[in-house]
């Protein structure tokens, strides 16, 4: 730790949120262990110098950009940034990892709730729920046999990304007897072989997948990751899934391939720019379900999403590694026992 007496967590960004709807036992329970909390909004570097350079732990609540746009030199004294929920493009996270700073998320908090919403995004297209609702609402009871396209027994669900959501959506598809292949070079054999899935190169999964479901965080290395040439790789049937992160689509490409029938559909919750234009064309297309964002929330979503950062941050300043540490190659500013957890995002 940085030393006796009591440490300071600082709320860089919460946006969404406010100073009503903290529950009233995360500043108790911080301040219980030593931890005192305090919230400034910071959209500049001049803010995040303010109010947070002498923070032992820095609280990325939502989605602002501040410790992905400043020199995070100026946390002279911060040990952790904690990042609620499971991605990380808003972290400078190869400048955190030199300065010794962990980088911890909290994918344990959503991932239940981001795998079943892809599985659902899945099940909307293939079996053409938003359309047959219309329809109802419209009058219109004649059934339209010839549109369906999909069924699940006997095909394969392709998944980008192996961590936590995606092992999750590999354990909740396990029932529907299909062939179950993912891609992913940060995850062991053994979690592979663990839930039955066949671990392939990312050509491969493009290739032999008829559902393709995308579970990988964003960076440098994933950005745009499905383009022009992935999607003209895939069959012509196929059904593109993304809960993740908007931008791992090229989403110029992706409307290309929708309008020439180049692949079949797709189910998308997250955009590359968010909230979505009122004249995208992905509006306009019938092969397509959309969703504003909205994986991750449930009836249980705020509570799983503030114990899982108070434990977090409670269990670094005990002297531990968090549940889920994005730069596991980190050498701490503080000690801590164990080992690295093996990373949980998407």
């Amino acid at each position: 730790m940085s030393g006796k007496g009591k440490l300071k967590a600082v709320m860089v960004d919460f946006t969404g949120t406010s100073r009503k709807v903290i529950p009233d036992w995360v500043p108790r329970e911080l301040d219980r262990a030593g931890i005192a909390l305090a919230l400034h909004e910071c959209s500049t570097e001049e803010e995040l110098a303010a109010y947070a350079s002498e923070a032992d732990f820095v609280w990325v609540m939502g989605g602002g950009r501040v410790c992905r746009t400043s020199r995070l030199e100026v946390l002279q004294k911060c040990g952790a940034i904690v990042r609620t929920g499971s991605g990380t493009d808003n972290i400078d996270v190869e400048a955190a990892t030199r300065l010794g700073i962990v980088v911890a998320n909290t994918p344990e908090a959503i991932a239940d709730d981001v795998a079943d919403h892809a599985i659902g995004l899945l099940f909307a297209v293939i079996r053409l729920i938003p359309l047959q609702d219309r329809r109802v609402r419209e009058g219109k009871w004649g059934r339209i046999m010839d549109s369906y396209r999909w069924h699940l027994k006997g095909q394969t669900l392709g998944l980008v990304g192996f961590g936590l959501i995606g092992r999750m959506v590999a354990r909740k598809m396990s029932g529907f007897e299909m062939e179950i292949v993912a891609c992913d070079p940060y995850t062991d054999e053994k979690a592979f072989s663990d839930l039955g899935v066949r671990k392939a190169t990312l050509e491969e999964v493009l290739r032999s997948s008829d559902f393709l479901s995308l579970h990988c965080p964003l960076n440098d290395e994933t950005r745009r990751l499905i383009g022009e040439r992935q999607l003209s790789v895939m069959k012509r049937n196929a059904v593109l899934i993304n809960a993740a992160r908007g931008p791992l689509v090229d989403e110029r490409a992706l409307v290309r391939a929708l309008q020439e029938g180049r692949i079949g559909a797709a189910g998308l919750d997250v955009f590359e720019e968010e909230p979505l234009p009122a004249d995208s064309p992905l509006l306009k297309l019938e092969n397509v379900v959309l969703t504003p964002h909205v994986a991750s929330y449930s009836d249980v979503y705020e509570e799983k999403v503030w114990r899982s950062s108070v434990e977090a941050i409670l269990d670094m300043s005990r002297g531990f590694w968090p549940r889920s540490c994005v730069n596991r190659a980190v050498r701490p500013r503080w000690a801590l026992e164990g080992r690295p957890p093996a990373g949980a995002s998407e």
